[in-house]
C-alpha cells in the first residue's frame, strides 16, 4: 500500500496515524504541506527516522523546493519527481490517502 499526507504533522495528526498503520511492503509519500515533516531538527525528526526503518518514505521534490527545505531533508528520505509519483501509485495495490 501506497499512503500519502499531505497535511503538515505540525498542524494536524495525519503523519502520526499514517505510521502506526504503514506495513513493513507499504510505503509513504509525502505531498504539499506534507513536507515539511522531512526537515532536518524538528519535533518530527525522530519519529520519522523510526519509520524509515521498516517503511521507505518519500517527499515530492517540487513541494520540498516551492518550500525551500531542499539542503533540510533528512538522511533515508527519497525525493521523487511527479513521474516518481506515478511510478509508486503504479507499483502499489493501493493508495491510502490520509487527509
Amino acid at each position: 500500500m501506497l499512503h500519502t499526507v499531505n497535511k503538515s504533522p505540525f498542524d494536524h495528526n495525519t503523519l502520526e496515524t499514517c505510521l502506526k498503520y504503514a506495513k513493513p511492503g507499504s510505503a509513504v509519500l509525502l505531498i504539499e504541506d506534507g513536507v515539511y515533516a522531512v526537515a532536518k531538527g524538528t519535533a518530527v525528526s525522530k519519529q520519522l527516522q523510526d519509520a524509515l526503518k521498516t517503511v521507505p518514505i518519500y517527499a515530492l521534490k517540487p513541494d520540498v523546493e516551492a518550500r525551500g527545505m531542499q539542503n533540510r531533508v533528512l538522511d533515508g528520505v527519497k525525493l521523487v519527481d511527479y513521474g516518481g509519483f506515478v511510478d509508486l501509485v503504479a507499483e502499489h495495490n493501493t493508495v491510502q490517502s490520509w487527509l
